[in-house]
């Protein structure tokens, strides 16, 4: 019984478009994978022409530890201290700092940094591909730096004496006596200015007076308090006591101003006042150490980096925390106004900056005679610095380079050998179909190459693994249509129609076998380990596979199907007019 051709219409037109598309697809896949001859023709045209076309950027691709050498590290997480609730989450920030600080101060662009947990123990596993100095990466990583913000200790290294007592209740008998004194000076007229100047221990009181200018609630708040309730010109006549001294404040003018929502308004308040000092504890029998800690660290430390002052152009180190270091440090900076905040690193200060204003944002920045380098440093170990537990190495390997050169060698040729084999099998057992499918497939690998360089994938053995397999896979599709286009001519179908027929009814099948696959592939990929790479590239190469199976390969054959006829099925699989396969 006869069957009827139901030829799928595509037209001349849109076939044409469709191989020049293939064909621009093809140039620019070459021009990815081999930049170096691209350069060359640029450079020649721009020799010829003058016209300064810019050459491409010789990306390699990047290479795993197993092909390019370097080292692989194993760290111990101490986690005794941490919540258990809370380890998990500890740990992968320790991995996070622990990447970071391999990328800016190893160069390392491509680090595989990945945690593993059995019970209680945590490790961290680094792969380090190309270093070369293992002793500088253990440095660099295993230090352990802990980073902490410290403010000035007023805790006495032991308890007064009574005779230590009485001498600083006398001086602060003398302090509040001098204080009365200049309420007293005040209220009979004398200039609160010339008052400020005779009796105020400010700093440089005698060129400001005493004006502090204008106050918001945060920096002095018990000065902004008294004014909110008095008048411009109004004097206090009780002393205010603060951090370190007793003062006597007059309120000058108010205004208003726009609040951090811009949608509300907030009053200012400008102040001067009369600062006197008393003496603490801690003044005459200094602390056990100078500084003491806060609970603000590394653990809440974002981000540190360098930057610029815009009016200045001064260098200097900008630091961002986290929502509980941004309430730390707005704490911090409120008592400390006018003090100074000690960071320390492996307890050792490594910059001392001072408070000129509480810093309520959760940005801040350290500012000094810094130079480039040196900010960058400061930066750096800020950065290395934001380790939330310690870690501990316990297991440290060097993977040679000439023996990661010679694996990549040997599977490079693995993959040619193995795609010429394939190649030359589909010529002699699919004859012009089989050469179809080869060109195909060599678009196919190009396709892939691409991929590896554009999304940065880290190719490893078993990724190549993976690589050669997806080659046989993509291969694996194209048998699945042949075969079907085999039965689509014996049944009696015209040669244009069983190509057709023979690319619809593959299709399921391509589509379920490579849907299990990349089912597959997503388990190993979420499992992590040395499968991962495998997956990956397995599963680019498994979608692009149906793309240049189902797209590339059939605009290819209905390409060539234009220039024959129906009756030449003898090019195609050896069929012949008895209907029989030769």
């Amino acid at each position: 019984m006869a069957v009827k051709n139901q030829v799928k219409t595509v037209s001349k037109d849109t076939l044409k478009s469709r191989v020049f598309l293939i064909f621009l697809l093809t140039v620019f896949c070459l021009i990815i994978v081999f930049p170096t001859y691209a350069n060359k023709g640029i450079s020649w045209v721009n020799a010829k022409a003058n016209i300064g076309i810019p050459s491409l950027p010789n990306k390699g691709f990047s290479l795993g530890l197993d092909l390019q050498g370097g080292a692989h590290l194993v760290y111990h997480a101490n986690t005794e201290v941490i919540l258990g609730a809370d380890k998990a989450d500890a740990v992968e920030g320790v991995r996070d700092v622990i990447e970071r600080r391999v990328r800016g101060g190893l160069g390392v662009s491509e680090p595989l940094v990945q945690t593993t947990r059995v019970n209680d123990d945590y490790r961290i596993i680094v792969e380090l591909p190309g270093i070369t100095d293992v002793s500088q990466a253990i440095k660099m990583i295993g230090e352990t730096p802990i980073l902490e913000f410290k403010e000035e200790s007023d805790e006495p290294l032991r308890e007064l004496t009574a005779e230590e007592k009485k001498e600083m209740n006398t001086y602060n008998a003398q302090a509040r006596a001098k204080a009365s004194e200049a309420l007293k000076d005040i209220a009979s007229g004398m200039d609160f200015t010339d008052a400020a100047i005779k009796y105020s221990e400010d700093e440089g009181v005698e060129s400001h007076g005493g004006d502090l200018g204008f106050i918001d609630n945060a920096i002095f708040p018990e000065f902004y308090k008294w004014a909110e309730t008095h008048k411009d010109g109004e004097v206090s006549k009780e002393l205010i006591s603060s951090f370190d001294g007793l003062n006597i404040i007059k309120r000058l003018s108010a205004q208003e101003k726009e609040g951090a929502d811009a949608s509300s308004t907030v009053k200012t308040y400008n102040v001067a006042r009369i600062s006197i000092k008393i003496k603490k504890p801690v003044d005459i029998v200094p602390p056990a150490e100078q500084w003491k800690t806060t609970g603000l660290s590394g653990k809440q430390l974002k981000r540190a980096e360098v930057s610029q002052d815009s009016q200045t152009g001064q260098v200097q180190v900008a630091l961002n925390f986290d929502d509980e270091g941004t309430e730390l440090f707005a704490d911090l900076t409120r008592r400390n106004t006018g003090r100074p905040v000690a960071i320390f690193l492996d307890g050792s200060a490594i910059s001392v900056p001072q408070v000129n204003e509480p810093i309520l944002t959760g940005s801040a920045v350290i500012s000094g005679s810094f130079s480039l380098q040196e900010a960058r440093l400061l930066a750096q170990r800020l950065n290395s610095g934001a380790l939330p537990v310690p870690v501990e190495l316990i297991s440290q390997q060097k993977v040679d380079a000439t023996l990661g050169a010679d694996s990549l060698q040997k599977s490079f040729m693995a993959g040619i050998y193995g795609l010429i084999a394939v190649l030359i099998y589909m010529v002699i057992y699919y004859r012009l179909p089989g050469v179809l499918a080869a060109a195909s497939l060599c678009i196919y690998v190009l396709l892939n190459l691409v991929l590896f360089k554009v999304l940065n994938v880290t190719l490893t053995l078993s990724g190549i693994a993976g690589f050669i397999l997806s080659i046989g896979m993509a291969v694996d599709a194209n048998v699945l249509v042949f075969e079907r286009l085999k039965e689509e001519l014996r049944s009696g179908r015209g040669l244009k129609s069983a190509v057709e027929e023979a690319f619809v009814r593959a299709w399921p099948s391509i589509r379920d076998s490579n849907t299990t696959t990349l089912i597959s592939c997503i388990f190993m990929v979420w499992m992590g380990g040395f499968v991962k790479g495998f997956a990956v590239v397995l599963a680019i190469g498994v979608m692009v596979s149906m793309f240049s199976a189902i797209v590339l390969t059939r605009t290819i054959i209905r390409a060539v199907l234009l220039l024959m006829k129906d009756e030449a099925n003898v090019l195609f699989l050896g069929y012949s007019k008895k209907k029989e396969l030769i």
